[in-house]
């Protein structure tokens, strides 16, 4: 069945774009349920956790009542008037348009960012699929890219990047690699060690000579997925863009909108950025960058 289909679109590539693009429309949607919620799942966890851990210091303090939550329950609402979504109206960016905004119910304003969400999702994957065309491998890099919006909304919004979506990446970059899918597995072994190693030194490093730490350990993490991906080769000019592209806009929000010194700025996000661009045109800027230097 897969060969078949593979044949299919390999002599109709249009129609694999389109259905990528349709597809991860649909994802999209499920991208801002996943951004939504899998934070105040890991919250949860969290302080279920720690009542566990401190049973005799907390018997007399009052629990309170945790929402039992997941990524399918319970049905998505209106956050002003709790009018439960049917599902015309989740239909990626259509449903949006259709209701011009506003909830079918209240009329309060329904935030922007779920059409663009869902809007990117569709454009970067089929970035992925016109750029490596009908092949197996495309479908991986499609799944990372869903990833990589995941990881970068929620860092955005939570300074987080979730062991549920990057470790299961890391493990499939390495999988991919087996067969020299993008690199040699040696290279994607010593990338992902190479990755994780480095951010934790620099880590370490900023917190013995400032007493403050300077990343989360989810930036290690992140590193390691894309050397996992790419090899240890591309990894200077990965993480050199990312520090380039967080330098600037870090001045920026300093600059324009009082941002203080000492606020936090996820790295995630432009490590994310970066890696997709790397993985996609890596070696061709890479060359670039070696004639412009030298």
């Amino acid at each position: 069945m897969f060969e078949q289909a593979l044949i299919f679109f390999q002599q109709s590539p249009y129609n694999f774009t389109l259905c990528i693009g349709i597809l991860s429309l649909m994802v999209g949607s499920f991208l801002n349920v996943v951004v939504y919620r899998l934070p105040k799942m890991m919250h949860n966890d969290w302080y279920q956790e720690c009542r566990q851990f401190l049973a005799d210091e907390v018997k007399d303090i009052p629990a309170q009542d945790i929402e039992t939550i997941t990524l399918s329950k319970p049905d998505s609402t209106c956050p002003q008037c709790d009018h439960k979504i049917r599902f015309y109206e989740n239909i990626p960016l259509l449903s949006w348009l259709m209701l011009k905004g506003k909830c079918s119910q209240c009329n309060n304003a329904i935030s922007i960012r779920y059409p663009l969400v869902e809007a990117t999702t569709a454009l970067l994957s089929v970035i992925v699929a016109q750029h490596l065309g009908v092949s197996f491998n495309t479908l991986c890099v499609v799944l990372l890219t869903w990833g990589l919006i995941s990881l970068t909304l929620i860092d955005l919004d939570h300074m987080l990047l979730p062991d549920q979506i990057v470790m299961p990446l890391l493990w499939l970059g390495l999988l991919l690699n087996i067969n020299s899918t993008f690199v040699h597995l040696s290279d994607a072994v010593i990338g992902a060690t190479v990755g994780y190693m480095s951010l934790f030194s620099v880590f370490w490093l900023f917190k013995l000579l400032t007493g403050k730490e300077g990343m989360g350990h989810g930036d290690f993490k992140l590193f390691a997925l894309f050397g996992a991906w790419i090899g240890w080769q591309l990894l200077p000019i990965l993480i050199l863009m990312a520090s380039v592209v967080g330098a600037i806009i870090g001045i920026s929000l300093m600059l324009f909108k009082n941002h203080q010194r000492e606020q936090a700025i996820p790295f995630g996000p432009y490590l994310a950025i970066s890696g997709w661009i790397t993985l996609l045109w890596g070696e061709e800027i890479w060359t670039w960058y070696l004639a412009f230097i030298g």
